[in-house]
């Protein structure tokens, strides 16, 4: 485990994703791997009590895919870090982005059953917020590549 790994694991923010995207996994393996063996999560973030006292239990597929987002998340370049599905820099490889895209919408529609229904009101409100900051951008974008082609001599 790097040292810089175990720094951004104290960030707060970092700590709450972390947390988040475990409870989201319980939620996935439970409604989806029903069969599995499943155990408590052994993960670097896990060693480092970022999930509490109350370990995420999952199937080894699901599991994978957590230590996989810790590493991910704790390594993020983006400050602050956008939703992932919004961010045009795509740092999970394109199977584990599908696999995580898939546990997003299992997860997230059912969470609030689990104690995350605030975090679902502010994931749309941020969303929303987000998607129309990029859309501003484009158009500031659009409106001074239009200026400087409309100056230069003809």
């Amino acid at each position: 485990m790097s040292d810089r790994f175990v720094e951004q694991m104290s960030d707060p923010q970092v700590v709450k994703d972390t947390r988040l995207l475990g409870d989201f996994g319980v939620i996935y393996c439970r409604g989806n791997h029903e069969g599995r063996e499943r155990i408590a999560l052994v993960s670097d973030g896990a060693e480092l009590g970022v999930y509490g006292r109350k370990l995420p239990v999952v199937c080894e597929e699901c599991a994978e895919l957590l230590r996989y987002a810790e590493k991910r998340r704790a390594f993020c370049p983006k400050e602050p870090k956008p939703f992932c599905s919004y961010c045009d820099t795509h740092c999970y490889t394109a199977e584990m982005r599908e696999y995580m895209r898939e546990v997003m919408r299992y997860a997230g529609p059912r969470s609030w059953r689990h104690g995350h229904a605030i975090d679902g009101v502010k994931h749309v409100i941020d969303g929303k917020r987000f998607k129309r900051e990029m859309e501003r951008r484009a158009a500031e974008q659009a409106g001074a590549e239009q200026a400087a082609g409309t100056t230069e001599p003809g």
